[in-house]
């Protein structure tokens, strides 16, 4: 969503007909696990998923103009992505975190975070090879990794340089930075070291 502006829920839900509602989560979980003898804490697993496109996104889909609510779209829309594994949660109103427009295509983003615990998260990463779309729309899921090797590249800063789809590389790093999992300091950094990338690209024609 190129041309995405930031809008209120109700604001969101008043557009007419001709929108299209989109919804999204971001899944995490506490991770007491440690990598390498104990010398990184991995502190959360984060889940995001390669797309169709080749573009890592948060699970979710385009809501059915018949469902009830755009949670209730979107915990249908991540039974088909992610398979029985998120039958033991559902994400709820409270998960709701932002809206997007794109007045371009039409089409409105609904952001949430979900909290789950490690075991939920590791259910839904075992069940979704079975899923109705894995292979399909869902390529596979992966961890985010929360932390810089001693190189200062390897871990975060080099996923980040990954292709996302819309906003949700920003997303990601916006939240993880309201839920204290990183610190401000480090999410600027981040974004820096992300517009030099960018730019770097510009610069070789990729």
């Amino acid at each position: 969503m190129a041309t995405s502006n930031k809008v209120e829920l109700a604001e969101a839900l008043a557009l007419g007909p001709a929108w299209r509602h989109l919804c999204y989560v971001m899944l995490y979980a506490p991770n007491p696990r440690v990598l390498f003898g104990g010398r990184i804490p991995v502190r959360y697993a984060v889940l995001m998923y390669m797309r169709f496109d080749g573009r890592l996104g948060f699970p979710g889909g385009i809501v059915d103009d018949h469902s009830p609510s755009l949670e209730a779209g979107l915990n249908h829309e991540l039974l088909k992505r992610l398979g029985e594994g998120v039958s033991t949660f559902s994400v709820v109103h409270t998960d709701y975190r932002s809206s997007l427009t794109d007045a371009k295509s039409k089409v409105v983003a609904h952001f949430y975070v979900k909290c789950l615990t490690l075991e939920q998260l590791q259910a839904v990463e075992a069940k979704a090879p079975l899923a109705k779309d894995y292979g399909l729309e869902v390529l596979g899921l992966v961890r985010v990794p929360l932390y810089t090797l001693h190189d200062g590249v390897g871990g975060l800063p080099a996923f980040l340089e990954n292709s996302f789809i819309g906003a949700t590389r920003e997303q990601l790093l916006e939240t993880l930075q309201d839920l204290e999992i990183l610190d401000p300091q480090t999410v600027s950094l981040l974004k820096e070291r992300i517009a030099q990338h960018k730019r770097l690209l510009g610069l070789i024609g990729i």
